[in-house]
């Protein structure tokens, strides 16, 4: 799923996921296949300047309002998928 603007389309929890997975590969700089939906994004050596960063996408693209601190709160792609889900239905 490339970088255009996700909020013009219904936002699936599948393509949260695939987005997500894409947006962490690339702070990550591993191809997507290597992530993981339920392993820590800690793992990936994302940090704190890599959650700023991917909240802030996470508003461009997705439309929703999040705090970097909820990246540790839910700390793999599988729950910042299901969190985003639940925004997005609001």
């Amino acid at each position: 799923m490339s970088d255009a603007d996700l909020t013009a389309i219904p936002l699936t929890p599948e393509k949260i996921r695939s987005w997500l997975i894409e947006r962490v590969a690339h702070y990550a700089m591993v191809p997507a296949e290597e992530i993981e939906p339920d392993v820590p994004l800690a793992n990936y050596g994302l940090d704190s300047v890599y959650a700023f960063a991917l909240c802030g996408d996470i508003e461009d693209m997705l439309g929703l309002l999040v705090e970097p601190v909820l990246l540790w709160d839910v700390d793999t792609v599988s729950a910042l998928t299901a969190h985003l889900a639940a925004l997005a239905a609001a």
